[in-house]
Formats: structure tokens, sequence, C-alpha cells
């Protein structure tokens, strides 16, 4: 098993791209949220993924580990290949799909081309007891939010100029520890004095 590939790329698009490590040109497939971060970098390191099948092997990057674990368990739900998850991945930062799989999130999911609301339900399905395992008592206070709430907090900070990413792990992080907020100016508060 491949862990990470770690060398200069020589070629790039938002698909793939090539690495060459050791003298060997690797072609490694891509999301699109891994490309926004390896756009401007002429060397990297991608945690892997090799995924092996009858007609053919594949390696699959992601410039975060987590990216890496949602994708390696949305292709372990039937009916789910690799070119879905990657566009799922392409769609959603990994906080999101897993944020809409706490949720229970079937239109955040059924919105990405292929995806129909039983293959969103699916994904909830099969993948939502592990998401809360990894991620504790989130899911209850996640839960209990209005998702406008989370959208709209979100929407508001990254028009203020925080990066996408930080925000929605901080407005997960306010929510678990502040099972109270009902209101998008309170949550909105209380994440800037997290990002300050």
């Amino acid at each position: 098993m491949i862990g990470y590939i770690r060398g200069e790329i020589t070629f790039k698009s938002p698909a793939y791209i090539y690495i060459e490590a050791g003298g060997i040109g690797y072609q490694v497939h891509i999301s699109l949220n891994t490309y926004s971060k390896i756009e401007k970098l002429t060397e990297v390191k991608l945690f892997t993924y090799y995924y092996v099948r009858e007609d053919g092997h594949s390696l699959y990057g992601f410039f975060d580990e987590e990216e890496k674990t949602i994708f390696s368990a949305l292709i372990g739900v039937s009916g789910i290949g690799t070119n879905t998850a990657r566009l799922i991945l392409s769609a959603m930062v990994f906080e999101e799909v897993r944020m809409a799989i706490l949720q229970e999130n079937v239109a955040a999911f059924a919105a990405i081309k292929g995806i129909g609301p039983k293959t969103a339900k699916r994904i909830i399905l099969d993948l939502k007891d592990k998401m809360v395992k990894d991620s504790g008592d989130m899911a209850i206070s996640v839960h209990s939010i209005d998702n406008t709430l989370q959208d709209e907090a979100l929407s508001a900070l990254i028009a203020l100029g925080f990066p996408r990413q930080t925000v929605i792990k901080v407005i997960t992080e306010v929510l678990k520890s502040n099972q109270d907020i009902t209101g998008v100016e309170d949550l909105i508060k209380k994440v800037l004095k997290q990002l300050s």
C-alpha cells in the first residue's frame, strides 16, 4: 500500500497530475478541492489511495488525510465508485461531506450530478454511524441546529475573507460546545472570537 507520495509536479490538471518521485512519473487522480490547494505548487506531498480492479490500477491523491478517509468511506458504499466519490469531494470539502451525513442532508448529495435521492440516502444510512463514532457527540449538536443557520454564517464569514475550510471547522467546534445557539448573529460572533 502506498501511504503518500512526495515529489515534483510535472503535469497538472483539475482531474489528475503527474508527480515525479524517484525517477518515476506517477499519474495521480485528484479532486477539485485538492487541485485548488496545489494549483500554485511545483512540489507536493499527497496522501494516496491505491485502487485495484480487474481492468486496471489507479492512484488517487489527497492534500488532506481527512479527505482520503472520507473518500475511502464513500467508495465502501454500494453504488459509489471512485469517480462518484471524487465528484462528491470536488463539489464539497470533506467537512461539508461529514456534516451533510451527520445532518442527514439528502439534498446536499442529491444536488451533485449523478447522485439521486436513493443513493444520497444510502450514503447517509451507511456512513452516519461511522461519522458519529469519529465525531463523538458533535452529531447531536449539529443535527439540532437548522442547516440554514450554518449556511448563513458560513456565507457571511467567507464574505469577510476567512478561508472556507477553516470556517467550517470552527463552526462545527462552536456548535459542539454551544448547543444553545439559536441565531445566526450569535453563531457568527462566537466563531469570530475563535478565528481572531
